[in-house]
C-alpha cells in the first residue's frame, strides 16, 4: 500500500556565487565616456557613452544611461536605458524603463517595467568583449600580496646598553 521511491532523490543544483558591484557611479554625477573591463558597475547617476563589462550592470532608480549598445554579462535596470542591450541575463524592475532592441539568454520582467522594442532570444550570447588579462594578477590578488608581506621592524637597542656606552664615552672624555 505505501511504498517508497525506488528513484534517489535529485541532487539540488549548487548556488552560484552572486555577482558584486565593485564601482558605484553615484546619483549626482554626469559621466561622457567608457566602461570596459571586468567587475559589477551600478550606475545611479546620468551615463553616455560606451558599456562593455565583464560582469553584472545595474542601473538603479536615479540611473539613466544612453549607449549606442550596452555589452554586459548581466545588466539590471531599475531606472532608464537609451540603447540596444546585449546580455546573458536582462532584468527590469518595476521602475526600469528600456528603449532599445534587447539579444539575450535569460528574460525577467516585473510588473510596471516598460521595454519598447525587440527582445530576441537565444541559446548563447557572444557578448565579443576583450579578453580578460591573465597575466596581470587583479588588485584583489594584489592587495592579498601586499597585505601577507612581512614587516620588519628593527630591534631596538636594550635600554641599559645604550646607558652603559653613554656612561663610558663621558668617563673616556674626562
Amino acid at each position: 500500500m505505501f511504498k517508497r521511491n525506488a528513484t534517489p532523490a535529485e541532487t539540488p543544483q549548487p548556488v552560484q556565487a552572486v555577482e558584486r558591484i565593485t564601482s558605484v557611479l553615484g546619483s549626482g554625477l554626469i559621466w561622457h565616456g567608457s566602461i570596459n573591463g571586468s567587475g559589477g558597475v551600478r550606475i545611479e547617476g546620468a551615463f553616455e557613452g560606451e558599456i562593455a563589462l565583464r560582469g553584472m550592470l545595474v542601473v538603479g532608480e536615479t540611473g539613466r544611461v544612453t549607449c549606442q549598445n550596452v555589452r554586459a554579462n548581466t545588466v539590471i535596470v531599475a531606472g532608464a536605458v537609451r540603447g540596444n542591450i546585449t546580455t546573458q541575463k536582462l532584468e527590469i524592475r518595476a521602475s526600469g524603463r528600456v528603449w532599445g532592441d534587447v539579444v539575450t539568454t535569460a528574460f525577467v520582467t516585473e510588473e510596471g517595467a516598460f521595454l519598447r522594442g525587440q527582445i530576441r532570444m537565444e541559446e548563447t550570447v557572444e557578448l565579443d568583449l576583450e579578453p580578460a588579462p591573465d597575466s596581470t594578477p587583479s588588485e584583489a590578488a594584489q592587495a592579498e600580496s601586499i597585505a601577507q608581506t612581512p614587516i620588519q621592524i628593527p630591534a631596538p637597542e636594550p635600554v641599559i646598553e645604550s646607558t652603559q656606552k653613554i656612561m663610558r664615552k663621558k668617563k673616556n672624555e674626562a
